[in-house]
């Protein structure tokens, strides 16, 4: 076990210790999921609390470590579930980062790399990591899935996605990115040359690529379908799994619908843009050219001719329209002064009716940004696939959660390839202010009337 994994762990066992003694009670969301997880430990598996709306696989996640390891059902020990979860973390971004970055593993999976422990400490996996919530099982076992499909492991993937599923109903998503994921990169690496799919198959690399090469792909599309689809059968067995649910369910919401009815939410991708570049920002300024070159080339992609002037207008203007129709004020958001999601909205957005729109420069120029970052080193396709599939799991979602970015932006984040070794710290060391100032507001700065903020 390497130094800076042990440093880790010792930190999070820390942090975990010190959150129980302080926070003695279940809190937030934890009302709900402890008692039925401790219904599942008594062995009662048809009790069923109607206000949850996740799948089971926390709480059965929790039973098989307390036939394991003969824990008791307790709160400290259930939180522990989720911790655990939180320290395998680097161990799966470790391989999931080699994979973009096409390197190998290091040879012991007990040394996770540098970049692995900086991106497991993401602040609100990091958070989330000692409460009793279902967020980094769910990323674990999503990027668990995409590991085990670009390994050409498409069996295991679908078996991981499912369980990922297990979590988070929207997990099928992901579970549809692992199998794109590595079908592209089998395709861009691994196919014959001189083969009737190599020359017809329109793929080029992303920062070179104009509107027109993406007319070109969806016309090649045909040619490699013979190639692919067979490997598709894992995942549409998955796919089936979950259609069937949904039939069964009447819905893909489980409990409360009546809090959870889908609305469009279109905003919802800008907010998500916004949020990544606020944690994200030293993984952009980091790349081999510096910030510099990222500034110039994000002016260029914008009004570097007139008809990229006129093209940043146009979007920018049914982005307005967007805002003006789509934007949502969901109650929840409105009412619950423990989030900061909270005073982000009332202290921002809510601060002049024009605030949302004078923000949408912002929103495209980010965009650029990592459109530029991600696509250093991928073809079109493989940059475009995660906000095609970013769509779905977005756009349907009232309700302005830091927590359903998660996902989105770990997988994105770890596209970004050439962060160097300055980026690095100074991504480690954003992470950390931030894990910092939350948790300690979260531990030991409750209000009274209140309660304790958190994301």
């Amino acid at each position: 076990m390497s130094a800076p994994f042990i440093a880790f762990c010792a930190i999070c066992v820390t942090v975990l210790k010190e959150l129980n003694l302080a926070v003695d009670e279940p809190y937030m969301d934890e009302p709900f999921h402890i008692p039925q997880a401790q219904a599942y430990c008594r062995g009662e598996f048809s009790y069923w609390d109607p206000k949850i709306t996740t799948p089971p696989g926390l709480y059965i996640m929790s039973v098989l470590l307390k036939r394991i390891f003969m824990f008791k059902c307790t709160l400290p020990m259930l939180r522990l579930t989720t911790s655990l979860s939180l320290l395998a973390l680097p161990i799966v971004l470790t391989r999931l980062l080699c994979f973009h970055q096409r390197e190998r593993p290091p040879s012991s999976f007990l040394a996770p790399t540098i970049g692995a422990l900086v991106l497991s400490a993401f602040p609100v996996a990091w958070f989330f990591g000692f409460l009793y919530y279902t967020e980094v099982p769910s990323l674990l076992f999503v990027a668990a899935t995409v590991i085990a499909a670009t390994e050409q492991r498409h069996w295991l993937a679908a078996l991981l996605g499912l369980v990922s599923c297990t979590f988070r109903q929207t997990n099928i998503v992901w579970v549809l990115y692992a199998y794109a994921a590595s079908q592209l990169m089998e395709l861009r690496f691994r196919k014959p040359q001189g083969s009737v799919t190599h020359t017809a198959w329109h793929d080029p690399s992303a920062l070179l690529a104009g509107p027109g090469d993406l007319f070109k792909t969806i016309l090649s599309a045909p040619s490699i379908l013979s190639t692919i689809l067979p490997k598709f059968i894992p995942y549409g067995v998955v796919v089936g799994l979950f259609a069937a649910f949904i039939y069964w369910n009447g819905g893909i919401v489980l409990g409360d619908k009546s809090n959870h009815i889908p609305s469009l939410h279109i905003p919802q991708l800008y907010y998500f843009i916004a949020f990544s570049t606020a944690f994200g920002w030293p993984a952009l300024v980091s790349g081999n050219s510096g910030p510099k070159a990222l500034l110039r080339d994000v002016w260029a992609r914008m009004f570097g001719s007139t008809r990229r002037t006129l093209i940043t207008v146009l979007t920018a203007s049914v982005m307005s329209m967007t805002v003006h129709l789509f934007t949502i004020h969901h109650p929840f958001l409105l009412s619950d002064n423990r989030h900061y999601t909270f005073y982000v909205w009332r202290r921002i957005y809510m601060l002049h009716p024009i605030v949302p729109h004078l923000l949408i420069p912002g929103y495209i120029a980010c965009a650029w940004a990592w459109f530029l970052r991600v696509g250093q080193d991928q073809t079109l396709l493989q940059t475009l696939v995660l906000p095609v599939l970013l769509v779905p799991t977005l756009l349907p979602t009232p309700l302005l959660e830091p927590r359903y970015f998660l996902i989105p932006y770990i997988l994105m984040r770890a596209q970004v390839v050439d962060v160097s070794s300055w980026g690095l710290a100074l991504e480690g060391s954003w992470y950390a202010i931030i894990n910092a100032a939350t948790m300690y507001v979260f531990i030991y700065c409750p209000r009274e009337g209140v309660g304790r903020f958190m994301w």
